[in-house]
């Protein structure tokens, strides 16, 4: 292999470094699969109850307030507590709602109800969840690994995101929804008896309770640090103005192509996945704001040609290219997040970034559906696509300091840098390198720098 191109493969220490990142990257990896299963079959079973595109969208509503309001609770959940217990406690809440599904369709006649009350359900378990998860990665990777760590992450979600949304198109097309649920069901089951065995995470030394005013203190920082305000505002803007996924049932009927219906949720990650096979440079790259800006700008008028075209293959590479901007944008956004935040406060701006990450598809859902109830499924996504490449411009005009932003010069980054000084790292039994070992290192990241792992059951 020739230098050049092993300089473009994924940087590996952090696999090598940290059992805990081991664990947590497989655990990942089997959550998803058995998430994404539930992820294609409940639009899907809402659409045959009601037919209307409306009522899928309707569930990001339904998700948004339980997903603001134990996402914002769940990061100061996340300083006071050991997060590992967040973790396993949360996922087990996430598997019974599983069964509830799994109960449901085994109805003669399944009712519609339940499946928004599920919605709703892990939309407040995930809000709890998310932060614990997001502000774990530096405790468990050092500093100068952590842009590797998040695309290594991103890895992981790719691998799931094309074979888990194919093979689950085919799983509900052919078997029905009882054994796409059934599937969520056991590998929750795995992914709590796996959770289980990461290592403990307690609180750093006086850590507050959990309370508003903590919440207020964390997004007063955020308010004051315009780089960290970019991220969100930019996330935000893209996934509310082009994030379709919901009506992508209804694309696949207006294109007379049912059977690419897997392959349209699976696009996007086949595009995130070449970055991340080639992801060597982002280790290197010290200007992650120009990463945040021209990806989400990518994503938008990868958007725009998807929603245009009337070909069905465009349109799936279209959605490539749309992960591939998304992926690109996202190692930005959780590698200035892990650059630049304190310790003290990761829990609580990892409750933020929930809102961020999460709040944005919600509202795109409904955004996306109450649009293609009027206009048509091609028409909400291409005119959503260009809305957020105007977005990206206007919100870059006014956070000059995001764009501009470098690794080796931001004050904040450099604090942080400096924490890594600070006592607490032992080596880690099963592999070599630094692991970290106790609260007084630094934290943080988004747990996969994409559109999130979906949680959802």
């Amino acid at each position: 292999m020739t230098p050049k191109l092993a300089a473009l493969l994924p940087d590996l220490a952090p696999w090598r470094s940290s059992r805990d990142f081991r664990l947590l990257w497989s655990q990942g990896l089997v959550t998803y699969l058995g998430s994404v299963m539930a992820l294609i079959a409940l639009p899907l079973q809402i659409k045959d109850l009601t037919g209307s595109p409306l009522a899928v969208g309707v569930m990001g509503a339904v998700e948004l307030v339980p997903l603001v309001v134990f996402g914002l609770y769940g990061g100061a959940l996340a300083d006071a507590v050991d997060r590992r217990k967040v973790i396993v406690l949360t996922e087990a809440g996430l598997g019974l709602l599983a069964v509830v599904l799994l109960l449901n369709a085994m109805l003669p006649q399944p009712a519609l109800w339940p499946l928004y009350v599920v919605a709703a359900g892990v939309a407040a378990l995930a809000g709890l969840q998310r932060p614990a998860l997001d502000s774990l990665l530096a405790r468990i990777v050092p500093h100068d690994q952590l842009a590797a760590a998040a695309a290594l992450n991103a890895l992981r979600w790719q691998a799931g995101a094309i074979a888990g949304p194919a093979a689950a198109g085919l799983v509900v097309a052919y078997a029905g929804n009882v054994p796409a649920y059934a599937t969520t069901v056991v590998c929750f089951c795995v992914s709590i008896l796996m959770c289980r065995r990461l290592s403990p995470v307690p609180p750093a030394e006086q850590a507050a309770k959990p309370s508003w005013r903590g919440i207020v203190e964390g997004a007063r920082y955020a308010w004051s640090r315009p780089v960290l305000l970019g991220t969100y505002a930019i996330d935000l803007a893209a996934m509310f103005f082009a994030f379709p996924n919901t009506i992508f049932p209804f694309l696949a009927d207006e294109l007379d192509a049912d059977w690419s219906l897997g392959l349209m949720y699976s696009a996007g990650a086949v595009g995130s996945l070449v970055v991340s096979l080639t992801s060597g440079w982002a280790s290197r790259t010290q200007r992650h704001g120009l990463l945040v800006v021209f990806g989400a700008a990518g994503w938008g008028l990868a958007m725009a040609a998807a929603g245009w075209t009337s070909q069905v293959w465009l349109v799936l590479v279209c959605l490539a290219l749309a992960g591939a901007g998304d992926m690109v944008s996202g190692l930005g956004r959780s590698t200035i997040w892990n650059q630049t935040i304190p310790d003290r406060l990761r829990g609580r701006l990892a409750g933020i970034e929930v809102l961020s990450y999460s709040v944005g598809p919600q509202l795109g859902q409904v955004r996306a559906g109450a649009m293609a109830g009027w206009t048509g499924a091609r028409p909400a996504i291409w005119t959503g696509g260009l809305a957020c490449v105007a977005a990206v411009g206007l919100l870059t005009a006014a956070l000059p300091k995001l764009i501009s932003y470098d690794a080796r010069t931001d004050e904040d980054a450099a604090r942080r840098r400096a924490d890594e000084g600070v006592p607490g790292r032992t080596p880690d039994p099963a592999g070599p390198g630094p692991q970290d070992a106790g609260p007084t290192v630094p934290t943080a990241v988004h747990e996969e720098p994409l559109r999130e792992e979906p949680r959802s059951p």
